[in-house]
């Protein structure tokens, strides 16, 4: 059985705008805040799409979670690509700059160095704004998005019935996910199987998670075929279908996405005059 994000009427004024204009506004947003590598640009679009998580009446218990995982590959890639590698960064961050820290290591004959800029810790500063302000746009839609209407809206959007029913699925897999693998969690602890006291090196903690991963797995794909077996025993595909889920276009539907719309279109203005590209704070060069 397919399950979904924690989603419940919040009755938030979020939740009284059609599904489909808030991922039309939510694309919008997107493209206006990937034109920009501006740090003061971005916290105008962290803070808006904070409010929007702040209209939607979420809280922290609910998405913890999901902002855990955020964190944890924002930091992989904030770390690895900005910070020591440099190959996430712009051309203005990895020609020269204002050293902060110069390592050199001799290994085997040679050199391995490494220099940490002001302006690559900038950089690195700007880049978890920008992710940031991306994060929080889409993490409000799969917890204050009725599951019913996935499929309805992305059909709504003008995509085929396969693909939005695609994207229904894509949507659920995730939780599902979820679900099976706290399942045979606490089968396992039922049975004696302590996952808390897991030593040994890392492929030896790998093993002995088999009997977690290996259920969990073999459920997914048994799971898929299932749903796979019961779409073509329906025939569908073969004749456009029709959604009990019947969305309809209001006045706030309108302003949200002329919101966006414009929104868009000042962004691209203000990349064609200049402004917009990696700015750092003259007073920390001096």
């Amino acid at each position: 059985m397919l399950v979904s994000f924690n989603y419940h009427n919040r009755n938030s004024l979020i939740e009284k705008i059609d599904p489909r204009a808030r991922w039309i506004y939510s694309i919008l947003i997107l493209f206006a805040i990937t034109l920009f590598w501006d740090i003061r640009f971005l916290l105008f679009f962290l803070a808006l799409n904070l409010g929007q998580y702040y209209l939607a009446r979420l809280t922290w218990k609910e998405t913890r979670r999901a902002w855990g995982f955020i964190f944890f590959i924002m930091s992989m890639m904030v770390i690895v690509n900005t910070l020591i590698t440099s190959a996430g960064t712009i051309r203005e961050v990895m020609q020269g700059g204002h050293p902060i820290v110069a390592i050199s290591i001799p290994i085997f004959g040679w050199s391995l160095d490494f220099t940490l800029t002001i302006e690559r810790l900038w950089f690195a500063l700007t880049q978890v704004v920008r992710i940031l302000a991306i994060s929080a746009l889409f993490l409000v839609i799969p917890f204050t998005m009725d599951p019913r209407q996935y499929g309805a809206t992305f059909r709504g959007l003008g995509l085929p019935d396969r693909l939005a029913y695609s994207l229904d699925l894509a949507f659920r897999f995730v939780p599902t996910l979820g679900r099976d693998f706290q399942l045979t969690l606490d089968a396992q602890r039922a049975r004696g199987y302590e996952v808390e006291k897991l030593d040994g090196g890392l492929f030896a903690q790998i093993r002995k998670m088999a009997p977690l991963v290996v259920p969990v797995t073999m459920n997914a794909i048994l799971s898929g075929e299932d749903i796979t077996n019961a779409m073509d025993l329906r025939c569908f595909g073969l004749h456009r279908r029709t959604w009990i889920e019947q969305l309809k276009y209001r006045r706030l539907d309108y302003f949200v996405i002329g919101m966006g719309a414009l929104l868009l279109v000042a962004s691209i203005v203000l990349k064609i005059l200049g402004d917009g590209d990696f700015w750092l704070p003259p007073a920390l060069l001096s």
